[in-house]
C-alpha cells in the first residue's frame, strides 16, 4: 500500500488526476489547489465549470484553512457521525477558484477511511473528491461499473479496492450559513 501511496502522491503534485475509492464511493481526485486539474477534472466529467466539487482533508483542525466560518455544531456533528458526512460550509479559501459555489461556500468532507487518510496526510494538501461518473448519469456502485471513459482520461487508476463488491453509496450532506442556519441537503 505505502507504494501505491507514493505513486498517487507523485501524480496529485505533478498536477495528475486520479481514480481512487474514498471513504464513499469512487472518484475522481487531484490537487484541491490546483486549477489546472480541477479545471480537467471538470472536463473528464463533462461537468459544467460552475458546479463546485467537494475536497477532503484529514483531520479537524484542517478545516480552518479552508474556510472562515465554522459552527460549533459542524464540529460535533463531524466527531459523532457514524458514516462520511459532507459539510458545506461558506467563505471557503485556500483552494482552487473553481471548488467553490457561486455564493462562495465549499464542501469538505473530514476522512476517517484509512487508506485516504494517509494519502492527505502524506500529500499535505486537500484532494478533490467527486464521484467517478459522467455527470448526470448513473453513480457506480463498485469500481468495474465505472465508465471506461473516465478510467481512460484519469492519470492513475489505484489499485486498493479494485476487488470490493460492497455496494457503495454517497455522504450525507449538511450545508451552514453564516446566520447559523443548516439544511440537509442528502441523508
Amino acid at each position: 500500500m505505502d507504494k501505491e501511496i507514493e505513486n498517487i502522491i507523485k501524480v496529485l503534485k505533478s498536477g495528475g488526476t486520479i481514480l481512487f475509492p474514498t471513504d464513499t464511493v469512487w472518484g475522481i481526485g487531484c490537487d484541491a489547489t490546483n486549477s489546472e486539474a480541477v479545471k480537467r477534472i471538470h472536463f473528464i466529467k463533462k461537468r459544467e465549470i460552475s458546479k463546485s466539487m467537494l475536497i477532503l482533508i484529514d483531520s479537524i483542525d484542517n478545516l480552518y484553512k479552508y474556510t472562515d466560518y465554522i459552527p460549533d455544531m459542524a464540529i460535533e456533528l463531524i466527531k459523532v457521525s457514524d458514516s462520511p458526512l459532507t459539510i458545506i460550509y461558506p467563505k471557503g479559501k485556500n483552494v482552487a477558484p473553481e471548488l467553490l459555489a457561486n455564493d462562495g461556500s465549499i464542501g469538505i468532507r473530514v476522512t476517517n477511511e484509512k487508506f485516504t487518510k494517509s494519502i492527505i496526510s502524506k500529500f499535505k494538501y486537500p484532494i478533490v473528491a467527486t464521484s467517478a461518473n459522467i455527470s448526470n448519469e448513473k453513480l457506480p456502485d463498485k469500481f468495474n461499473e465505472i465508465d471506461k471513459n473516465i478510467i481512460n482520461s484519469v492519470d492513475y487508476v489505484v489499485k486498493y479496492h479494485q476487488n470490493n463488491n460492497i455496494p457503495l453509496k454517497p455522504s450525507g450532506i449538511i450545508k451552514f450559513y453564516e446566520t447559523g442556519d443548516f439544511k440537509i441537503i442528502r441523508k
